[in-house]
């Protein structure tokens, strides 16, 4: 589950995990779509379901079904943009009432590259995660820079989990992330 406001580089960060390609034209996610990727942790392999979610705020209605068999999150926010971080504690909540507390959690600041409009500091953001008791990777999906790393780091969390746990969370064998776009109502 990829989460954070519209516009902060979600859709970007999988697609250049996932494809490995970066669009510079910013088009909202409508609707959702579906990608895969199979990846190699710890010499076990997975495959990964990602679905792209957007959440529209205006229609917002946002059920347990949205979140179901998530069991890691990636919460997004742009370092050029200060609502963006400072609605992080919005995300957190909406999270707080549709997932468990045991969902893997990581903070990633989108757009590390723009390093002359940054706006939210790197020791500001890793203070906030600290907080949160998560890692923090700030990331570029336009340069490519430490996107593989956070779902990396993810993953490895994630299995971690103990057998018998996960297999509560969800009854697929694979992990699912989403992705949604927006601030929460």
């Amino acid at each position: 589950l990829l989460i954070g406001d519209s516009g902060v580089g979600k859709t970007s960060l999988l697609k250049r995990f996932t494809l490995d390609i970066f669009d510079e034209s910013f088009h909202p996610t409508i609707g959702v779509e579906f990608t895969t990727k199979s990846v190699t942790i710890n010499g076990k392999t997975l495959k990964l379901q990602i679905c792209d979610t957007a959440f529209q705020e205006r229609y917002r209605s946002v059920t347990n079904s949205d979140y179901r068999g998530a069991q890691a999150v990636i919460i997004v926010f742009d370092v050029t943009k200060a609502e963006s971080f400072d609605n992080l504690k919005v995300w957190l909540e909406e999270l707080n009432q549709h997932l468990d507390q045991s969902v893997k959690k990581i903070l990633v600041g989108n757009k590390y590259d723009l390093i002359y409009d940054r706006v939210v500091g790197r020791e500001t953001a890793q203070k906030f995660a600290d907080s949160l008791n998560i890692p923090y990777v700030e990331t570029s999906a336009k340069g490519s820079m430490n996107v593989e790393e956070a779902f990396n780091i993810l993953l490895t969390q994630i299995m971690s989990i103990p057998e018998e746990a996960s297999s509560e969370k969800t009854a697929q064998q694979e992990p699912i992330l989403d992705t949604a776009t927006d601030t929460p109502e």
